[in-house]
């Protein structure tokens, strides 16, 4: 007879180990290749805001894990970030039992109400993706309701003709001519970029652009005219193969700026030796289609379910 589930919270010297369970047990190529980017931006990138690790082991075997963290901008709410279970261990209770300890953990941290979804700026994934079937059906069984659905896109960098990768150089001449200098953002341009996110569309961008810039595997490219930011574009800071978060001054849109940052950070991704580029948790979608010929291919459910009082 199998050993009884036993959930336990993880402490940091066990990050490595969540990494190779999740190398095993994330189904789709893309997530698993990054697992060691996902576990960190999850978990020691997020040390700013409360985040707790737990296992699910039969026996001495580590065969579940989960993330779970609050919220820093919504009082009450309580994010499960990620869930991932050993594949010979699916339909066994390994999923349940960590949801129901995740629940019980942030309730204790003031949570009212637990989302299946992403807290930005540390996030992995907008939601479930629909492709993750074992983990819909059990959010649905214990009681979790959707209430949104996501996408990402998807931008081809595998070859050189690629419309993600067409030149800028025509555009930012153009801009050049109406006294906007486009060029890559370094550390010291953080607190400009970061007001400019802040005052123009809130949320959590400032923190994303804050790991982005001046790291080895992301960047951010910025649009200025006399020292004032007129948009930005970034990647890299949820996951390498990532983009966004971006943005332009309602005043500058239609200028362009948008489609000529967009590609110099796709080409920086192509350079890194990426072949697509994931745009995520994807707005403007006729926007991305132009600009970069990408393509809608990942789709998310998110869920949330409001905590027992008693």
């Amino acid at each position: 007879m199998d050993a009884e589930i036993t959930v336990t919270e993880l402490t940091a010297d066990l990050v490595p180990s969540v990494v190779q369970l999740c190398q095993q047990a994330l189904d789709l190529p893309e997530d698993a290749a990054e697992a060691a980017s996902i576990v960190d931006v999850l978990w020691p990138r997020a040390a700013d805001r409360p985040v707790v690790g737990l296992g699910a082991y039969r026996g001495a075997d580590l065969v579940g894990a989960l993330i779970c963290s609050m919220s820093s901008a919504e009082p009450g709410i309580g994010h499960v970030d990620l869930v991932a279970v050993l594949p010979d261990q699916r339909r066994q209770g390994v999923g349940r039992a960590l949801l129901r300890r995740a629940e019980r953990v942030l309730a204790e941290r003031g949570a009212t109400e637990v989302l299946l979804a992403g807290n930005p700026p540390y996030y992995a994934w907008p939601g479930i993706d629909v492709r993750y079937t074992p983990a819909v059906c059990a959010a649905l069984a214990i009681g979790y309701q959707q209430d949104r659905t996501a996408w990402n896109m998807t931008a081809d960098l595998s070859y050189d003709g690629s419309p993600a990768l067409r030149s800028t150089e025509a555009g930012e001449r153009r801009l050049a001519g109406q006294g906007v200098t486009v060029r890559r953002a370094e550390p010291a341009d953080l607190p400009a970029l970061t007001a400019f996110a802040r005052s123009t569309f809130g949320g959590t961008w400032d923190g994303e652009l804050a790991g982005s810039v001046g790291r080895a595997d992301a960047g951010c490219h910025l649009a200025e005219r006399d020292g004032e930011v007129l948009g930005f574009a970034a990647y890299g800071s949820s996951r390498p193969s990532w983009f966004g978060p971006m943005g332009t001054a309602p005043a500058a849109e239609g200028s362009g700026i948008g489609g000529v940052l967009l590609r110099r950070c796709l080409r920086d991704q192509r350079a890194a030796g990426l072949d697509r580029a994931e745009i995520g948790w994807v707005g403007p979608v006729p926007f991305y289609s132009g600009s970069a010929g990408a393509r809608i291919e990942r789709v998310f459910f998110l869920y949330r379910r409001v905590l027992p009082t008693t």
